[in-house]
Parts: C-alpha cells; structure tokens; sequence
C-alpha cells in the first residue's frame, strides 16, 4: 500500500464521517456540510455533530448542525485554516457556540502511516501478536487505551511484550470503520521509557497493513508523549479535528463543577 493509497483510504473515510466528498478537503476554500448519521462512519463518533472542523491542512471541511452555518461560516471566513484551531481564535467559536448551549469539547491530531519508516523495532522483552480469543482477561484500567471495554467487539488485534510471563506493555487495534484500525498503546509505569511502545506500534502497524486495513494513530496535540511515540514508530500528522459538544456532556466529562483532578487540582 503506498503514501498516496492510505491519504486516500483516510480522506474517504473523513468524507463519509462528515458527509462531504473526499475531494472537498484538498480544495482551496472552506466547505461546510449539514452533518446526518451514516452507518459507515467511525464507530465511536455520536452522529449527527452539531459542529465539527476537520483539516488536512488545505483548508477547513466543517460538519455542522443547519441551524449553525452562518455562525461556522463567518468563523472560518475571519481566521486562516490553522488558526481556526488554536487559542485565542478558538475562543470566538466557542463565544457562539455557548450561546447555543455549546462548548469546544475534543480536540486531537490523527497521524498515518509513512510506510517507508514503518519497520520492526526492537525491545529487550519478547513481543507476541494476540487475537481476540486472548483479550477476554485483559479489560482492565491499565490497558484502557489499548482495548475499550465498551466496544469489545472492535477490538480485532493486539501486540504484547511480556517480563518474565508478565504482560507489561499492550498495543491495541479496533477496527473503527471498514478499511482504517485504530491503535492505541499502554506501558506500566515502571516499563515506561525502554521503547516499548515504539515496538508495539510498529509491530501492529505492519500486521494491520498485512491485513489490508490503514492503521491510524490519536492524540492530543498536549500529549507529547504520545506525539512522539507515533513519530517514532514511522506514523507522521495527517489531519486534526476539533468538535463541538453540549455543555451537559463537557460537564459531565470534567466531572461537574466542583470536580478534584486526579493531579490534585
């Protein structure tokens, strides 16, 4: 599969997410589509949106609700594509959209795959490839972003490294839409820092395009680490999204108000 194929396999994925045409997010100018459900779209995306912006760096496609065309469209007239997602200009979008009982909830970069520099990395531990059949004892909090106990019939494949018999690092891949697999990478504390999660997105990455399927790759632009595990592993940044949620929802996620951070805050 080249560089070209996977842009394409991800671009047309986006444009079944969003309800535009694959197209729209390599023109010159902005582009916004009323968002509706699509059972093809990713998995763990709640459709329709009421306001989602998504760059692959020519420009902004936006799936929103009809009701908020004018406020996206004066929005994404008034800031260049990359200011459209990051502070202060954020803050005008976000002005409007609690007007309407609405607030900038998810923000996040997706990496693909460069397959020249996806390769077989090495780990002082032995790394094992897993099926489904093996991932029945392993829904637990440590491995919470390499498996999702909620949707346990995506979880398709996984790679292990193992102490001693002692699974210490797991990467994960769910297959979140038809032709793209989702990876996600958890180490425990005290494994942390000796390549191992490198090694196991490689790892997974190559038995993910064996398969046939684009292996992709989420953070937050915040989580350096994590950042830098993708790069690391031969994945480069793709395009970012940032979505629109109900104040009910943000709150409900911080915690409600009066909600202590884990870090003490």
């Amino acid at each position: 599969m080249t560089e070209r194929e996977i842009w394409d396999i991800a671009m047309a994925q986006s444009a079944v997410d969003l309800g535009c045409s694959p197209l729209d997010f390599e023109k010159a100018e902005n582009v916004i589509v009323i968002s509706r459900k699509e059972e093809r779209a990713r998995k763990y995306l709640t459709l329709p949106f009421d306001c989602n912006l998504v760059s692959y760096g020519n420009n902004v496609v936006a799936s929103v609700r009809e009701d908020l065309t004018e406020t996206v469209e004066k929005y994404l007239s008034r800031f260049r594509t990359e200011h459209c997602f990051e502070t202060p200009n954020m803050h005008v979008l976000n002005d409007e959209l609690q007007k309407q009982g609405m607030r900038i909830c998810f923000m996040a970069e997706y990496f693909l795959p460069k397959p020249e520099l996806v390769k077989e990395r090495s780990c002082q531990f032995p790394l094992r490839v897993l099926g489904p059949e093996e991932f029945a004892d392993l829904y637990r909090p440590e491995w919470g972003n390499a498996l999702c106990k909620d949707r346990k019939h995506l979880d398709m494949l996984g790679a292990g490294a193992y102490d001693n018999g002692r699974l210490v690092a797991l990467a994960g891949a769910s297959a979140d839409c038809e032709g793209m697999w989702q990876i996600g990478v958890d180490v425990l504390p005290d494994y942390r820092r000796q390549g191992l999660a490198c090694a196991l997105t490689s790892r997974l990455a190559l038995e993910i395009l064996e398969r046939g399927k684009v292996p992709f790759y989420c953070a937050a632009w915040c989580n350096v680490k994590s950042v830098r595990n993708a790069v690391k592993s031969g994945f480069r940044p793709a395009w970012v999204e940032m979505t629109a949620k109900s104040r009910e929802f943000v709150d409900e996620m911080n915690g409600g108000a009066s909600a202590v951070r884990k870090d003490g805050s």
